[in-house]
């Protein structure tokens, strides 16, 4: 569970020609983390990059790099992310034929090891990994490309995992991405999320740091409307 709120903008929806300055942006920002957004085109339909870009970025940021593996076969590459600078690696479920083991070696490696869900994948499946994994990421939209509209039915995955993780006294981080953007964030936090994945919403936005500082200053006070 993480001390405050963390919004973790996606390089997926930044202008892959201009990097460098995406970075200068999160860097000037209160954004916390870096999201990579990494596609086989197969696991999911998008190709996006691979670890020879994480350790171009590197260099360039002290912040948290978040590593979201959309891959078959994910395991081959957990040794290449580390080495190229992920700080955490989050897996598939519906890729692992042996999750339990592979998140033991991401977090042999001294990185946070995640797990992700699409919005197909019921909360159940996951309850042999949630007491060993130190991130679990809510897919709120199917993964594979930028500017998807959030899944509203998706939202009590997040309920669920927040209750399971006071309950049993479990210690992960709660990760949500899709579609979050300044109209509806709020329904994510609310439901007990720490880490905010943002694409177009912070990229596409005429003031990301503005976007950045107001969920980070969000509290339940504030909550806005319904979805």
């Amino acid at each position: 569970m993480a001390d405050k709120i963390i919004v973790a903008p996606s390089l997926l929806a930044a202008d892959l020609g201009r990097l460098t300055e995406a970075i200068e942006l999160i860097e000037a920002s209160c954004a916390a983390w870096i999201h990579f957004d990494v596609m086989d085109g197969i696991f999911v339909p998008n190709l996006t990059f691979g670890p020879r870009l994480v350790a171009a970025l590197r260099p360039l940021s002290k912040k948290f790099f978040d590593v979201h593996l959309m891959l078959v076969e994910p395991e081959r590459y957990i040794e290449d992310f580390f080495k190229a600078g992920a700080d955490g690696l989050t897996l598939h479920w519906e890729a692992l034929s042996e999750a339990v083991v592979c998140l033991k070696r991401i977090k042999a490696l001294g990185l946070k090891a995640g797990i992700s869900i699409v919005p197909s994948t019921p909360v159940r499946l996951l309850s042999d990994i949630l007491p060993i994994v130190d991130l679990v990421l809510v897919m709120t939209v199917n993964p594979g490309f930028a500017g998807q509209k959030l899944i509203p039915d998706c939202l009590i995955k997040i309920e669920e995992l927040a209750e399971l993780r006071q309950k049993m006294g479990y210690n992960y981080i709660l990760e949500v991405d899709g579609g979050i953007n300044l109209t509806n964030y709020y329904h994510v936090l609310a439901r007990g999320a720490d880490v905010v994945v943002m694409g177009n919403g912070f990229f596409k936005s005429p003031n990301p740091l503005e976007v950045a500082k107001a969920i980070v200053a969000w509290t339940k006070d504030g909550r806005g409307k319904d979805v």
